[in-house]
């Protein structure tokens, strides 16, 4: 195995990581901007008023593109366990 090749491998990994974290980041993200925008225009300072709605969005967010993500990591491994014959020899 190469250098070059594990630097793909981590690459690829990273990668995948970032693009299956992103939809559950991104939803937590606007989530919590839109909780603090209404925590600013009607001073409440709760610091727990944003776990629940944060929490809610997550579940929301896991259910609708769960599958998707599950198929995206099953292809990168189903793609990357495949590769393994060419790797070693």
């Amino acid at each position: 195995m190469t250098p070059e090749t594990v630097l793909t491998l981590t690459q690829q990994a990273l990668q995948m990581t970032v693009l299956i974290s992103a939809p559950m980041l991104g939803a937590a993200l606007i989530t919590g901007l839109l909780v603090s925008l209404f925590q600013a225009a009607t001073q409440i300072n709760e610091m727990t008023l944003s776990f629940i709605p944060k929490l809610l969005v997550l579940i929301l967010v896991l259910v609708l593109a769960g599958p998707w993500m599950v198929t995206m990591m099953l292809d990168y491994m189903r793609r990357l366990f495949t590769s393994i014959p060419g790797m070693i020899g």
